[in-house]
Order: structure tokens, then sequence, then C-alpha cells
């Protein structure tokens, strides 16, 4: 079901505040949008929706069909597999990723999240054999790519990828593409926190966006013509004799981050927003500012907490 909201803005070229919103991905996906009538703005977000439930169809580890898990069923096969487009490039982002954080973003953790979100259902904590078998299967030096043709090889047999670290961010900007393409200007998709902005809004310097410090702290932004995510474990996490767990899983352990606080990134495009709110949070402040050096156009702003000890690197002052 898609809802709208129409919100009158007559004094600037005559165009109107549109707002859609739907669930998608597991998170609502609000549109946000300024155009000259319902018919365009309507187009538009209808298009943009269709997108994202395209790229759902190809990237979601939940269906059973998916592109992405037929080509995880083929791991360990020897064969080369050639995927889609939008597969194939998100893939790359990944890898470009886990090559430059050391593998604090890991798309091959598949076989990990599927043993923790079992385990979360049953309310047990997994055996550490059980955990080693899992991260057993996994590396992303395990997944190769051919830019010629499309193709993917997953050299070891059990291999499972997970996109969820980046398919978010990496939605948002390809439902903006296509509101884009209505000759819309001013736009922004909010993804579950993960957000892509594009012009202000008219008469404007920019779109507000609040983020917090996960506790009490809070900064109000004005942007535009850029992306951020923000990723914490204050809804998702797993509870065990009285440990959280973030859902946020370490790929070299293969455990929840017991530390992490909050991370938001700004950087010039949703999908590496999403992969680095992610691996920083893995990462932690002292590795990620040294991998800073590979983002010059990012900012970052991360809060750890351990032992009532707080931890503040915060880019975004």
């Amino acid at each position: 079901m898609l809802s709208l909201t129409l919100f009158c803005n007559l004094s600037y070229a005559q165009l109107n505040r549109y707002s859609f919103e739907k669930g998608m991905m597991g998170s609502p996906f609000k549109l946000v949008l300024y155009a000259p009538d319902d018919s365009v703005a309507n187009a538009a977000a209808n298009s943009a929706f269709k997108r994202v439930e395209k790229l759902n169809e190809i990237m979601s580890d939940y269906r059973d069909g998916s592109e992405i898990n037929l080509l995880s069923a083929q791991s360990g096969s020897g064969k080369w597999v050639a995927v889609s487009k939008e597969l194939f490039d998100i893939l790359a982002i990944s890898q470009d990723i886990s090559q430059k954080t050391e593998g604090a973003f890991d798309a091959t953790l598949g076989p990990v999240v599927q043993m923790w979100r079992h385990a979360t259902r049953k309310g047990i904590f997994p055996a550490r054999q059980e955990i080693e078998e899992a991260l057993s299967k996994t590396g992303f030096k395990k997944m190769k790519l051919d830019a010629d043709g499309y193709k993917v090889l997953l050299a070891q047999k059990g291999m499972r990828l997970d996109i969820g670290g980046l398919g978010k961010g990496f939605a948002a900007e390809e439902a903006i593409k296509v509101v884009k393409s209505y000759g819309i200007k001013s736009a922004m998709m909010d993804a579950g926190g993960k957000i892509v902005l594009t012009d202000s809004p008219p008469g404007t310097g920019g779109w507000k966006i609040t983020v917090s410090n996960g506790s009490d702290s809070l900064k109000t932004m004005e942007l535009s013509n850029t992306s951020l995510a923000t990723s914490g474990p204050t809804y998702r996490y797993m509870e065990y004799k009285g440990v959280r767990y973030s859902h946020i899983v370490d790929p070299k352990t293969g455990v929840g981050l017991l530390y992490h606080v909050r991370t938001t990134v700004i950087s010039p495009d949703g999908t590496v927003a999403d992969a680095l709110a992610t691996a920083f949070s893995v990462a932690g402040i002292a590795k990620s500012k040294k991998y800073m050096k590979f983002f010059p156009e990012s900012k970052v702003w991360l809060v750890e907490k351990q032992n009532e000890q707080v931890a503040d690197w915060n880019m975004l002052e």
C-alpha cells in the first residue's frame, strides 16, 4: 500500500511537496519530492518503488528464488556465473570496501548471519564449534569478480552472500536516479535510515537531517546532494546472559559487536555510506581513522562504550 501526502508550496515556481511511504526490504522507505503536479509526483514515486522492488527480487537473501541466492547455491562448483549488472555492481562496491577496510565489511558473511538469525529466534547462543564452522565458509577473498560479462565465482562450497549491509543504500541511490529521470530536481529517499538527497527543497538551505549519538546528543544539519547512513543496535540485538550483542557481526569473530553504540556516515554515494556505516562500526574508532584515507569525501560520527567509558569520534562538527 502506497500512501501519499501533499503539502502546497505555491510560492516557489508552483512546485508542491509530496511525501510517499512504503514498507520494503523490511524497513519503511520514505520518499519526499517536489513536483509541479500530482501526475508527475505519482508517476515518479511509483516508478521509484517498482525499481526498489525489482532490486529486492535480485538481492534479497530471504527469497529462495532471488538472484543472489541462486548465485550462492552454485558456490564451490568452480563455475563463473553470469549475473545481472545490478548484482555485479553492488558486489563490486562491496569487494572494494572489503579490501580498503581489511575485511571489516564482508558480503560473504551469509552463513554466520543465517546462524545468528536462527539463534536469535531460538533464544540460544551458538556453540563455539558452530560459529567456527560458519566462519570457515566466509571470506571476501573467496569471491572473484570478472567485469567482462559480469561474472562471479564463489570458490568454496557452502558460501552464502548477504548484502544487507549496503543493499538499502544501493536501493535508495537507484530510486533517486528514477525520480531524477522525471525532471525532479529536489528529492529525498530515506530507506530505513539510509538517506540519499538531491537539491535542497525550494527556498531552503538544505534538507534538515537530525542525527544522534545513540543517547542524548543530537545534531541537525542542512544537507543536499549527498548521502547519509546510520547504524546502531538500538532496536536489533540479541541479549544472552545479561550481555547485549549487536545485530552487526564482526567478520573476524563471527559474533555480534559488544561496544558499538552508533555510527553515522555522510558520503557522496548512498551505497558507500551504507557500507561504511557497517564497516566503521566493526572496525572501531582507531582503525576507522586509518581507513578514512581511502574515503576522503566521507565524514563519520562514531560512538563506542566500554565499561561505562564513552569514546566519541565526530567529524560532523
